[in-house]
């Protein structure tokens, strides 16, 4: 996958907004305000995404090398994933669509709202 997928992929998902609210070179993306993708533009050698804490365990022992404890992040809840190309874009497209699934479930209903899904 490269950034302009992973870009294009992202906003395709409803209500999804880019920003760069820590610098420069790291692209977050949000729903209804919160955020469940973010990486650095200039590398694009990892994607931190929110993840169910028992799924992580099991993402991070099926893929050792591939996916990890989240850089800089709540490590129960984000995985870095790597886009070095062992992980597949179905597979990196999944766990995008996990992590953004899991911030909009705990959305307030009246944001949910005006999400259009």
């Amino acid at each position: 996958m490269t950034i302009e997928q992973y870009v294009d992929f992202c906003l395709s998902l409803p209500g999804v907004e880019e920003s760069f609210p820590f610098d420069d070179k790291t692209l977050v993306f949000k729903v209804g305000g919160k955020m469940f993708a973010l990486t650095n533009i200039d590398s694009f050698d990892f994607i931190n995404l929110k993840c169910n804490p028992d799924k992580a365990l099991e993402l991070r022992a099926q893929y050792p090398e591939d996916i990890l404890p989240g850089y800089h992040m709540n490590k129960k809840h984000w995985n870095s994933v790597s886009t070095n190309g062992n992980i597949n874009d179905e597979m990196l497209h999944s766990l995008i669509r996990h992590s953004y699934q899991l911030v909009y479930d705990k959305l307030p209903k009246r944001v949910k709202q005006t999400i259009a899904k």
